[in-house]
């Protein structure tokens, strides 16, 4: 039967529709061929790029040519101007920020037909390594309240562009979402002393049903109340509050973790739109306790229509354990 559940760290409530439950294959649909002739992305345009603000390259090669493996430079069409300052003022009853801020692009990989799913182990580390020099780099910026590293893979997802990369954006705000997520951790760690993330991976790990991997620094499960069929999370088995201090070891397990669960996704449901989004807490606030920094995939599979614009309730046809059953049973092994 259908069940109302209650997400424990912002309380917000989702419906498991169990009645329209669904495989895997009824998901997936036929996909629109968004390929064009020209990529700024690959090899030999990188002139056609902003200028490179980091990349992992051999010594003997030039800033903005070939030979680079992974490739950060400013969007070129940025969300937010890193030339301006973040000035406050008042519009009538109404609040704004001048638009300060950072847009970067991290570029994955120089092969055009690869995608973070079928990347080498040490190609996805690569990249996690430019996650971190970058988020340690602009914290530095005290006019940045926080840094949201996310992907997005797929035009239904919001991408673009095919060749494989990800993005940065940095803000003058903490953004709401994830202002709620350290409330709501806060509220939690207030009532019972422990920190909720921590908790929810010592329940997933005991009860085992929507655990789809985990390794010895890290555990992917299905969310109790997820919001979005197949939607999954990675979350660190030891408590740490900014994805900042990953060590290299967890650099290490974490990538295998990301790739491996990634590439479950992408066999099981024949290469889904999807995003990720890394929530990490924010330096110089006091929350280093309560908050547990985690990675959400959440593939595009179904469409968020008027009930949940409406009442905010998310509808989720997928039951998570029966979810976590599907992406165990895929092999991460290389075809």
């Amino acid at each position: 039967m259908p069940e109302l559940r209650k997400d424990p760290i912002i309380k917000r409530w989702v419906i498991i529709a169990t009645e329209r439950a669904r495989r895997p294959h009824d998901f997936i649909n036929a996909k629109e061929n968004v390929e064009s002739a020209f990529c700024p992305f690959d090899y030999g345009n990188e002139h056609t790029t902003p200028p490179e603000i980091m990349a992992f390259r051999p010594a003997d090669t030039a800033k903005d040519s070939p030979g680079w493996w992974v490739r950060v430079v400013q969007n070129k069409f940025p969300a937010l101007d890193s030339n301006i300052e973040p000035e406050r003022f008042g519009h009538g009853m109404y609040d704004v920020i001048k638009g300060f801020g950072t847009h970067e692009v991290i570029i994955e990989t120089p092969d055009h037909n690869a995608s973070m799913a079928t990347l080498s182990y040490g190609q996805v580390r690569e990249v996690v390594w430019a996650y971190k020099e970058r988020l340690q780099t602009l914290e530095k910026d005290s006019r940045i309240k926080y840094i949201l590293i996310f992907k997005n893979h797929g035009r239904e997802a919001g991408a673009s562009l095919v060749h494989s990369h990800s993005q940065l954006i940095a803000t003058p705000i903490v953004p709401k979402r994830v202002a709620e997520e350290i409330a709501g951790a806060a509220e939690y760690y207030r009532f019972r002393e422990r920190c909720v993330y921590c908790d929810m991976v010592n329940q997933e790990t005991l009860e085992g049903t929507r655990v789809v991997e985990e390794n010895s620094d890290f555990v992917a499960f299905e969310p109790f109340a997820a919001r979005f069929p197949f939607e999954t999370w990675i979350v660190p088995k030891v408590h740490s509050h900014n994805f900042g201090e990953i060590s290299a070891t967890q650099i290490e397990s974490f990538s295998i973790i990301l790739k491996n669960t990634l590439l479950r996704i992408y066999k099981a449901l024949d290469n889904p739109p999807y995003n990720f989004m890394l929530h990490t807490g924010i330096r110089g606030i006091d929350e280093s306790n309560h908050y547990h920094w985690h990675l959400e995939i959440v593939p595009r599979l179904t469409r968020v229509a008027g009930f949940e614009w409406g009442s905010g309730f998310y509808i989720n046809p997928m039951p998570p354990e029966h979810a976590a059953m599907y992406l165990r049973e895929v092999s991460t092994e290389e075809e």
